[in-house]
């Protein structure tokens, strides 16, 4: 029995015919050797001694190949991580606030609490190394499971300098306050919002001084200072 040598292009072209997009990444070369593989999964059985089949013979292990061949290709053309640009994360310590931005767009803020004075929050660029929910707790020989009494909250953040992150609180009056031993505080709520809106690979900036930047981020600090003043009752 011979073996037909134009089954594999039969196939590609009834690809072709059932989703052009498929066809596409054959060609672009992505996983092709196991494609082709999955493309020839009707063997020779399925041909007759003249190397031709008939029309039932072929239809159905077009559709298998086909199923397969979307299984196959389905992680090349949807990136793991969407599709969307990354993200920055700028933290201005002198304003005690997070911002996230997209794109050059400020798309959420929140109030944080930074590093007290005997344990600053670094200052640099960073990149977020890992996303945990529910974490556990480890410093100094204490563990601490997840729950109300846990210091890092409902979630953690993981940043490239090791041993800090932006993560939850149990104590959510710190927020806004110098009290931490150096990571990113928010409450848990807030901290919820930024995990989801956040994943490995995103940038974060933690800023210690106000410049031109982090003025039109969170906006000008003297303004604050008189809308905050304006807001205060007056005494008789």
């Amino acid at each position: 029995m011979k073996t037909h040598r134009g089954c594999v292009h039969i196939d590609l072209c009834l690809v072709w015919l059932l989703n052009p997009f498929i066809f596409n990444l054959i060609l672009s070369g992505s996983r092709l050797a196991s494609c082709i593989g999955m493309l020839r999964i009707h063997k020779r059985t399925n041909l007759d001694d003249k190397g031709a089949t008939g029309l039932g013979g072929r239809i159905l292990p077009a559709i298998v190949t086909l199923a397969l061949a979307t299984s196959c290709f389905g992680q090349a053309a949807q990136p793991a991580s969407g599709n969307r640009t990354p993200r920055t994360v700028v933290v201005s310590i002198p304003d005690r606030k997070l911002a996230v931005v997209d794109d050059g767009r400020v798309i959420a803020t929140f109030p944080v609490a930074v590093g007290a004075d005997v344990s600053p929050s670094p200052s640099g660029k960073f990149q977020i190394v890992n996303r945990i929910a529910n974490p556990t707790y480890y410093r100094s020989g204490t563990v601490i499971p997840t729950g109300k009494d846990n210091p890092v909250g409902t979630r953690w953040l993981g940043l490239s300098r090791k041993g800090y992150g932006i993560h939850g609180t149990n104590a959510p009056r710190s927020v806004g306050k110098a009290a931490s031993h150096g990571c990113i505080r928010l409450r848990n709520r807030d901290m919820e919002r930024l995990f989801a809106m956040l994943r490995v690979g995103d940038a974060v900036e933690i800023r210690d001084e106000r410049d031109e930047q982090i003025a039109q981020i969170f906006g000008d600090e003297q303004e604050e200072l008189a809308m905050a003043a304006t807001d205060q009752p007056s005494g008789q």
